[in-house]
């Protein structure tokens, strides 16, 4: 996409995007995946929370990282996190609009606020704010 492109995406915007995605997958072995990510496709580890279960790995894509997830959940699939500014905003805005969401939004202390949410469709997607940017 052209520069002039995503601005005038960025000007017609409902809420405020932080110019980061991540695409949380699931991972039955954190370590091993870790090590898969990086050998196979060159990914380095942005940070780990092993009391979550969870990394993120850096692509060179730039604002796009993976997230793993050790859990049990459905494999085959990622869920993109959008990066945005003010996630009781974007919220408010998707759920006016039919977007349905899995509960409460929940926050890391410090860290990140999340929120997950389904298209009319039933596809997956979550919100995700950058709480240590704004300390």
């Amino acid at each position: 996409m052209s520069e002039q492109a995503s601005a005038a995406v960025a000007a017609q915007t409902p809420f405020e995007y932080d110019r980061q995605v991540t695409i949380s997958v699931n991972v039955s072995d954190l370590e091993e995946a870790i090590d898969w990510y990086r050998e196979a496709l060159g990914f380095e580890l942005i940070y780990k929370l092993d009391e979550y279960g969870w990394c993120e790995v850096a692509t060179p894509i730039e604002g796009v990282s993976i997230g793993l997830n050790k859990g049990e959940g459905p494999k085959g699939g990622g869920s993109p996190f959008f990066g945005v500014r003010d996630i009781e905003a974007a919220r408010r805005h998707l759920e006016s609009a039919g977007a349905r969401f899995e509960g409460q939004t929940t926050e890391i202390e410090g860290m990140v606020k999340l929120a997950s949410f389904s298209d009319p469709d039933g596809n997956t997607y979550g919100l995700a704010q950058n709480l240590s940017a704004q300390a």
